[in-house]
């Protein structure tokens, strides 16, 4: 396992299966580059190089969401695993402590506060105390949809209803009630203009609710920026 260092910046991996997610992420710690180095973005790839903490944003996770946190938290180039979700309930507590995580850290945190709650993770500290949840929209700055208008909660539904799930599993996976993902779903389709499912499909698959596979090393180890890596293979500098 990667061990933090004991001075300088965290280094910070932000993984998401959505591009617009994780660098929304990073640019809500832009900020804190002082405190907080955010060496790589990955969507659906590995880590390519050793971190303090690897940040998992479940935004729209996959079904094979659990086995890929098993992989970060195995993997020895992590120091710390840790989930950034809105749905910080009993249950995703007790399903992290038992993965081994180190911290589960609600959206409803300001950059702020994210930033003191990573360096304490990253000093030792195991952050996993459930949270209440709520249907109150989560601070985001970026993700899918954002441009016409979506909020970050009809996002995430959409991205969903766009991968052909039911709404009954919806509510599973994003632990609303069925009612609240109803209410999510009929807003976002008045903003986005559809009034069927199958409109909504067709509207998500145009407006990038697709999850992308790719890897944005945002630094090397002497602080420069290095290069794109694409699910085909090809790099760019």
């Amino acid at each position: 396992m990667h061990e933090a260092g004991p001075s300088g910046p965290i280094r910070l991996s932000v993984l998401n299966d959505y591009e617009v997610v994780v660098h929304g992420v990073a640019a809500m710690l832009a900020p804190f580059a002082d405190e907080i180095d955010v060496v790589e973005l990955d969507c659906d790839m590995p880590l390519s190089q050793p971190v303090d903490i690897a940040l998992y944003d479940a935004f729209a996770a996959p079904s094979n969401a659990p086995r890929k946190l098993d992989t970060i938290v195995s993997d020895d180039k992590v120091g710390h695993t840790v989930l950034y979700t809105w749905a910080a309930g009993p249950e995703v507590i007790a399903a992290a402590r038992d993965r081994g995580l180190s911290g589960v850290l609600s959206k409803s945190l300001s950059a702020r506060e994210l930033v003191s709650a990573l360096r304490r993770i990253c000093a030792g500290e195991t952050l996993l105390t459930p949270q209440a949840a709520t249907d109150v929209e989560p601070r985001a700055a970026g993700w899918p949809g954002q441009e016409q208008g979506l909020t970050p909660r009809q996002s995430e539904v959409i991205a969903l209803v766009t991968e052909g799930l039911s709404n009954q599993e919806i509510a599973k996976q994003c632990y609303l009630s069925i009612n609240s993902v109803k209410s999510y779903i009929r807003a976002a389709y008045r903003t986005m203009g559809v009034s069927s499912r199958s409109q909504a499909v067709l509207w998500g698959i145009d407006h990038g609710f697709h999850r992308d596979q790719l890897r944005l090393i945002a630094r090397d180890g002497d602080g420069a920026r290095t290069s794109f890596v694409v699910d085909d293979g090809q790099t760019s500098g």
